[in-house]
């Protein structure tokens, strides 16, 4: 593994011989490293993204504009009150005395303030069967769902006495505290469960106890220092709560996937009779160099989110690159060391009938029987196999081509499991809008001008005389501060399509004919569809700068790490096809209902916003390792001497067992999570299962061997005009087994090395 006059060539190579060679003070740098990171990321406190972080446009203006202001507009709550069979008014006596009881009970409580009788604010439905008591919560906004309970059982204790009447409630604490009890154990639950999984898998790969802890060691480490160092990084960029679960997946994905692929690398050369040191210093400058060239890789990926512009896609991206990061110095640095020390009691723990399996399986050699013969046939007929494979995953991805996103409405990403979700249909069709009211934030020189007052006044009206509105418009002044909130029911409701077609209305001919004639007066329009829209807007901006910063940059990174053209195209033609293939399966399941029943996702009509770019940009990173792995195995058998073919099926099917776990343990952990009764999490996790599955399987072990196999000798192509460009390709071939044959051509001819 060494060179005349010097050591290994490459980070990796490096890394691992030094660590090999100085075991302990590796071992106890990383340790201190990950203590030292999570003692500096609690001492420095984290920095939770605020409202007026997520976006630009609106939402972000009437958030920076209430922040300045220093104004926390409070968490608003409605009891609605119903006659159930249509035989009271809102207007009968015994309908204005269950209102007072619940204005009453809720006022008792001592949680509330503000409580509005139905009659003085108008908020009684057209039709006279309804009514709205209004109120808002003490205390701190952000744990009102804490406090909310008194007030819940209060309502329900009037609901108690008057059976004739629905009496329920709905609003952001009320929702905050069901969706926590609901799904917050959910959560919980599936990510605990994530890691049992994992080491499950493990086991069964590596036949031995401590083998399989390694991997997970590893991954807990990187996300332990990783979650000190997102406080630290918090100081920089916010961080949204989406982070955390997203680099729990990605840092457990990745951490077990490169410490997987060193280990097996490592068991591999001491099963051909290489001594421990030996076996460490070729994983490392094989291995060990994948997992940089694939780290390096997936982190460029993942700073495609820094590109979107928006607030939580930014913190989830740094938090997955910082993870990433970690793991991988991880894997190339302390691993070796912890395998240098371990030595041959890496296979303690050994579980004899699962280590009989694997030597039935594998002949003892570290290949695949089954993929084995897979690619026999692969190879036997490499066109048929490209244009069949090719073929039924353009196939898979055709339903994309219609594919409709949008942010999910409480039904949507609910369903019926939750009794509050029927609450807020009832009150959206009783009050068009008002469970999701538009708001206007005034901010003036002088909020009690006369020019202002009109003008708000002139709104108000408009808005209801131009359709947006069916009303009650209500506002709320803040004169010391200047302000005033205008809450604006848009007609549309729960109907996203309808209540967007409100919303320009309000921005683009009420607002300008009102508010927009008094000088100097900024009057911003938020709420939740009015977040939703600008937040559609803004993704659909990013997508192309996104998409065009992670694919040239991979492209140039698998340029300078193969020195072939070839090899860097085909590999951005085959993550694309992977995630085309995932976007048609998410559209068919859950836009069209093709099985959506199967998996309890029947009319939810529509991909959820967000999920498209995230899956484009998690799904080209994660592909890269298995890429990355599998080509560097086929190049390493080239440079030692083999024929092309030869090559690739040295490189494919001693990889398969290894690419086969890796993937197994990533399916499982996204399946969890497409186990989740959110529609939007089970999206996710069913989509990138779904693409990492086709990833491991139909793409590296059927089109890349076949395309491999047509291209030859033009695999390797490296254009001259490009010879200025830097060599990253440090790895040297492992030396071959004494006693094995020199390597022939596909005729059989001793075939000298061209790469």
């Amino acid at each position: 593994m060494g060179r005349a006059g010097g050591g290994p060539r490459g980070i990796a190579a490096r890394a691992g011989g030094w660590s090999a060679q100085h075991r302990w003070a590796a071992v106890g740098i990383w340790v201190l490293f990950v203590l030292l990171a999570m003692v500096a990321g609690s001492a420095a406190g984290r920095v939770e993204l605020s409202e007026s972080d997520q976006l630009s446009g609106e939402t972000t203006q009437a958030a920076r504009i209430a922040e300045e202001a220093g104004i926390d507009e409070p968490v608003g709550e409605s009891v609605l009150m119903q006659a159930r069979d249509g035989s009271v008014k809102a207007t009968d006596p015994a309908f204005r005395k269950a209102v007072d009881e619940v204005m009453k009970a809720v006022e008792d409580t001592g949680e509330v303030s503000a409580v509005t009788s139905p009659y003085d604010s108008k908020s009684i439905s057209r039709d006279g069967f309804s009514a709205l008591v209004q109120f808002d919560v003490r205390g701190d906004p952000e744990t009102a769902h804490e406090r909310i309970e008194p007030v819940l059982d209060a309502v329900a204790g009037v609901q108690e006495k008057h059976k004739e009447l629905r009496i329920e409630q709905i609003g952001g604490a009320s929702m905050g505290k069901t969706f926590e009890e609901a799904f917050g154990k959910d959560f919980q639950r599936a990510e605990y469960s994530a890691v049992p999984v994992a080491l499950g898998i493990l086991l069964i790969a590596f036949g031995a106890l401590v083998a399989a802890l390694l991997p997970v060691l590893l991954a807990i480490t990187a996300i332990m220092a990783t979650m000190g160092l997102m406080g630290l990084a918090s100081h920089l960029m916010p961080m949204g709560d989406s982070a955390n679960s997203v680099m729990l997946l990605v840092g457990l994905a990745v951490g077990v996937d490169y410490c997987l692929f060193y280990l097996r690398r490592e068991r591999e050369e001491r099963a051909a009779g290489r001594d421990g040191r030996t076996a460490i210093l070729i994983a490392a400058a094989t291995s060990g160099r994948a997992i940089v060239v694939s780290g390096v890789t997936v982190c460029v990926a993942m700073a495609g989110m820094l590109f979107t512009g928006i607030g939580e896609f930014e913190s989830m991206g740094l938090a997955s690159l910082i993870v990433v990061a970690v793991a991988m110095a991880g894997s190339v640095t302390v691993l070796p060391a912890l395998l240098s020390l371990l030595g041959e009691r890496v296979e303690k723990g050994r579980i004899p009938f699962l280590n009989r399996i694997k030597r039935g399986k594998n002949g003892g050699n570290g290949e695949s029987r089954v993929w084995t013969r897979v690619l026999g046939g692969v190879l036997k007929r490499p066109l048929v196999s490209l244009l069949v494979a090719t073929g039924a995953l353009v196939a898979i991805a055709l339903p994309a081509v219609g594919m409709k996103t949008q942010n999910f409405t409480l039904d949507q990403e609910f369903g019926d499991s939750l009794p509050i979700v029927a609450t807020y249909d009832r009150l959206n069709e009783a009050f068009p809008g008002g469970a999701d009211p538009a708001e206007v934030v005034v901010k003036a020189d002088d909020i009690n001008a006369a020019p202002v007052q009109q003008a708000i006044a002139d709104f108000r009206e408009r808005a209801v005389s131009s359709g947006a509105s069916q009303g009650p418009v209500e506002v709320v002044k803040h004169d010391a501060e200047n302000l005033a909130f205008v809450y604006v029911p848009l007609v549309g409701g729960s109907d996203q399509g309808k209540a967007e077609k409100s919303l320009t209305v309000l921005r683009d001919e009420v607002r300008p004919a009102t508010l927009g004639k008094v000088d100097g007066l900024e009057a911003p329009i938020t709420g939740q569809v009015a977040g939703s829209k600008d937040f559609n807007d803004q993704m659909a901006g990013a997508v192309a700068p996104v998409f065009a910063f992670v694919v040239v940059f991979a492209f140039g990174l698998m340029l300078l790490s193969f020195r072939s053209l070839t090899i860097a195209v085909t590999s951005i033609v085959l993550n694309l096809l992977s995630v085309g293939a995932a976007y048609g399966i998410l559209t068919a399941v859950f836009q069209h209902g093709w099985g959506a029943s199967l998996i309890g996702a029947e009319g939810v009509g529509a991909i959820i916003s967000w999920l498209p770019l995230f899956l484009f940009v998690i799904l080209f990173g994660l592909s890269m390792d298995y890429h990355v792995f599998v080509v560097s195995r086929i190049r390493e058998a080239k440079l030692q001497g083999r024929g092309t073919r030869e090559a690739i099926t040295h490189g494919v099917v001693t990889t398969a067992g290894v690419v086969t776990s890796a993937a197994v343990i990533m399916v499982a952990v996204f399946a969890i999570f497409g186990t989740l009764s959110m529609q939007s999490m089970k999206q996710m996790g069913i989509g990138l299962a779904a693409a990492v599955l086709i990833d491991a399987t139909v793409i590296r072990g059927v089109l890349l061997p076949a395309v491999m196999a047509l291209l030859g000798e033009r695999n390797w192509y490296f254009p001259k005009w490009l010879n200025w460009l830097p060599d990253l390709s440090h790895e040297e071939p492992a030396p071959p087994v004494a006693g094995r044959a020199p390597h022939r051509d596909d005729d059989g001819h001793r075939e000298p090395v061209r790469v």
